[in-house]
């Protein structure tokens, strides 16, 4: 059975690939994320590949990429679509493929992970996935990036006065923008893996990630707080490009969809459990932590759900039919 390989080791095969050359073995698969290798995002690509590799046996190869390697999320959606690279996650950008996805920016609207996969077959993959099919994206299935929390250097967070003109970084998701503006912050887009260097030297005061992601970049090195406010249920997608879908033979797709649904399951399970565990951590570093007013926060996010209705087609019936799903 072939070996996963992993990192920088294919040289070859980064220069093809960074050139938009198609990989030269046909049975090659590229597993790539922009993830830092050790967060949950990285963690659960690596175990996709692995297990795919596994399934797959000597007639195929898979090679998995971390920590943006072959380009962050963006660059890796179009690797998708040339179809230089097979399979990546996809997180909060998936805004930018159709804007439905933004259901998952309204705050507070996933309640836990029971709900969040009752979400996922329910509406994402019967009436999301369609439309990213529409853009040149297969979305394979959703797997755990987390309920976010904001960190700082300036001061905890409690209620959303208290992020009044704090530099905070977003991932490029309008509607993540929208509602920290509609909180008083100061709202930047970056991507994240210039987001370190960015609170190291200050150009931020802080950012807003699930624990695995914040604990998987060493943010608490360099942050003073963290504040768990839980405002988005952030899912990360196994996503490839629509034209290596149509193209993969049936056997291929029937273990990427068995695997898939074994990682699904592993990913949510780390995530509960890395919120019992990570803030352990964070205090270990001299980071101070207090729990959000979210009740404060709710009502300040109603102006984000009239907007969502009012700006995406049938966006109430979405979120409506999201809600109607909790348990």
């Amino acid at each position: 059975m072939k070996t996963l390989r992993t990192g920088l080791a294919a040289g070859l095969t980064i220069c093809a690939l960074s050139l938009g050359a198609v990989p030269a073995l046909a049975d090659s698969y590229i597993v790539a994320v922009g993830a830092a290798s050790n967060s949950l995002q990285g963690r659960s690509a690596a175990q996709f590949a692995e297990k795919l590799q596994a399934q797959l046996g000597d007639a195929h190869e898979v090679v998995f990429y971390a920590d943006a390697q072959l380009g962050d999320e963006k660059e890796l959606m179009q690797k998708l679509r040339l179809g230089t690279v097979q399979f990546t996650l996809i997180s909060s950008i998936m805004t930018n493929v159709s804007p439905e996805f933004a259901l998952f920016d309204m705050p507070f609207l996933v309640q836990d992970r029971a709900h969040l996969k009752a979400i996922d077959a329910e509406i994402v993959q019967a009436e999301l996935a369609p439309k990213a099919e529409a853009q040149g994206l297969h979305v394979i299935s959703t797997w755990e990036n987390g309920f976010r929390q904001i960190t700082n250097n300036v001061r905890p967070i409690n209620k959303p006065e208290d992020l009044d003109g704090l530099k905070i970084r977003t991932p490029s998701s309008e509607w993540r923008l929208s509602m920290f503006k509609q909180w008083g912050a100061n709202p930047t887009p970056m991507a994240f893996s210039e987001v370190f260097v960015a609170l190291q030297t200050g150009t931020m005061d802080g950012q807003e990630n699930p624990l695995t992601n914040i604990t998987g970049a060493n943010f608490q090195e360099v942050q003073k707080y963290l504040s768990l406010s839980g405002h988005v249920y952030s899912p990360t997608y196994l996503t490839t490009g629509a034209g290596t879908w149509a193209d993969l033979p049936d056997e291929v797709k029937s273990a990427v969809v068995m695997v898939a649904a074994e990682v699904q399951d592993w990913s949510l399970a780390e995530g509960e459990k890395a919120d019992s565990e990570l803030v352990d951590k964070v205090k270990a570093a001299g980071v101070e932590v207090n729990t959000a007013d979210k009740a404060a926060f709710v009502a300040a996010s109603a102006p984000i759900y009239a907007a969502f209705a009012d700006q995406v087609p049938g966006g109430a019936d979405l979120v409506a039919k999201a809600q109607s799903l909790a348990k």
